[in-house]
């Protein structure tokens, strides 16, 4: 078992459903990324750089996308969601939409690919 399943498996069903979400889209949307920790969080990494980290807290679940410059590329799709500089908060019941994820994903893959 990776460390990322042993997260997983430390979760909650409903939350963990929420991140296993995530996880597909990951895998669809960049094939290369590999599973990894990243910042002590399960995390995705391309070209052995953090792509998408995530944590479970008490009251809701967080994304990190390494990159402020990711959170505003996907800004305007994620209308009502918690976000600081580095974070978008969200719940099982209110997940990010596939299209901000995709977003923060190009962007970051952008970043990378330019570093």
């Amino acid at each position: 078992m990776s460390s990322f399943d042993s997260y997983l498996a430390t979760v909650p069903d409903r939350q963990k459903a929420a991140l296993e979400r995530i996880r597909q889209i990951v895998r669809r949307t960049v094939p290369d990324a590999v599973e990894a920790t990243s910042y002590g969080m399960p995390a995705f990494k391309y070209k052995k750089r953090p792509l998408l980290g995530f944590e479970v807290s008490k009251n809701h679940l967080s994304v990190f996308p390494f990159s402020p410059a990711a959170i505003d590329a996907a800004r305007g799709t994620l209308a009502g969601f918690d976000l600081s500089k580095g974070t978008i908060r969200f719940t099982p019941e209110k997940p990010i939409p596939e299209p901000a994820l995709e977003q923060l994903l190009r962007q970051r893959l952008r970043e990378i690919e330019g570093e």
